[in-house]
């Protein structure tokens, strides 16, 4: 992101609760984190870290991130019944908290979620304002803001991987503002981590996943979170 702030940076958006940080944040940690997954879960663990862990009640951050889950928007009024609504759509839940956690961010969020035979693990952090920043994703630094169009990739860490992913991005003419790579070890699994200012087609993404040295491929479009 730029070095510039925009109105929504300091009045932030239009929000259900008392504070940006307890609930338009988490629902939009929540709603990236439902992308990430591939749709709504069916269960879900929530670790409430540090400020979290001992406001996230009082503050109404549990109906925040089961709202978020369920893919309410921060002005959305069912937020408020949000725990009800989800035993009857029946999203299985459980909260946890760790108050004093020294390697992780005061407003953090672990998510562990699981659809059919899918799971993701998703670190969330509420940086104010309703801004956020998905940290980690199953393992993986990650660090985007869920605010642009989001590449998630996946792949064996072979060489010129990151040469030959940024070619066939630029072919779409989009310009990349961000992008991160981390793995797990040498010529191991990498995850790469692409922000873009604009959107890229359906051909482009399925010829990405097509390629045998690339593992998972998930699209994140520039959507209202």
């Amino acid at each position: 992101m730029s070095g510039k702030s925009s109105v929504f940076d300091m009045i932030g958006p239009v929000m259900i609760g008392p504070s940006s940080s307890h609930t338009a944040g988490v629902v939009r940690i929540a709603r990236a984190a439902i992308r990430i997954l591939g749709g709504i879960p069916e269960k879900a663990t929530v670790v409430f870290y540090n400020s979290f862990a001992r406001t996230y009640e009082g503050h109404g951050s549990d109906r925040a991130i089961i709202g978020g889950l369920m893919d309410f928007k921060t002005d959305d009024e069912r937020i408020k019944n949000s725990l009800s609504l989800a035993k009857e759509k029946g999203l299985i839940y459980n909260f946890k908290s760790i108050g004093n956690s020294s390697v992780h961010h005061p407003n953090t969020i672990k998510l562990t979620l699981s659809k059919g035979d899918r799971q993701v693990e998703v670190l969330g952090e509420s940086l104010g304002g309703g801004l956020i920043n998905i940290a980690e994703v199953d393992g993986f630094v990650a660090n985007f803001s869920a605010q642009m169009h989001t590449l998630i990739i996946k792949a064996q860490d072979v060489s010129g991987a990151i040469a030959f992913i940024s070619s066939v991005i630029a072919q779409e003419k989009t310009n990349i503002a961000t992008m991160s790579v981390s793995r797990k070890g040498k010529n191991d699994l990498a995850c790469h981590v692409i922000e873009m200012d604009s959107g890229i087609q359906p051909i482009t993404i399925d010829y990405l996943k097509s390629l045998p040295w690339i593992k998972e491929l998930i699209y994140i479009p520039d959507i209202d979170l």
